[in-house]
């Protein structure tokens, strides 16, 4: 998404989401680089396009500083009710987490983007969102060679909600 796509679709935050806990290491407590990854990757990549990212894997220090479920609970669903768009990794397997955030996304009406990974198995009602709400799928292999699609579904989702917003 280019600066001016974000301007002109009046977008300026975003709540990013996916597996936390199921990702943490046992050891350290912490999520291993090879799991932060993907979501550094994204949100560098929204930032540098000038949106302001909610997320709680970092807000959370990447399991280092773990809050607690009423704190982090009441902090992800209002960051996802502040939001103007949700993008997700519903994990596979299924982050509980994740699948409640998504519920949470779609009762709000918001746009969301679902990354779902080639190859994996995705539960039905991931896979049926987009009949109740608006819903733009990515499949990726690879999250950095994913991103001009990324891009391109969030610019579509906004624009769907918005004339959906105005058909009502």
């Amino acid at each position: 998404m280019t600066t001016e796509l974000a301007h002109a679709l009046d977008v300026g935050s975003l709540f990013l989401a996916g597996p936390f806990l199921q990702l943490l290491d046992p050891a350290t407590g912490e999520m291993p680089e090879e799991a932060r990854a993907p979501f550094s990757l994204l949100i560098k990549h929204f930032e540098g396009h000038g949106l302001d990212v909610h997320n709680a894997h970092r807000r959370e220090a990447w399991g280092a500083e773990l809050m607690p479920p009423d704190t982090c609970t009441r902090l992800d669903q209002d960051g996802i009710r502040d939001a103007d768009v949700f993008v997700a990794l519903p994990g596979a397997p299924p982050s509980p987490g994740t699948h409640i955030e998504i519920g949470w996304a779609s009762a709000f009406d918001k746009p969301i983007v679902l990354l779902l990974e080639r190859g994996r198995e995705y539960t039905f009602l991931v896979r049926g969102l987009d009949s109740v709400a608006t819903v733009e799928q990515v499949m990726y292999t690879d999250i950095a060679s994913a991103l001009p699609a990324i891009d391109a579904a969030i610019g579509r989702a906004v624009t769907r909600r918005r004339a959906k917003a105005r058909t009502r």
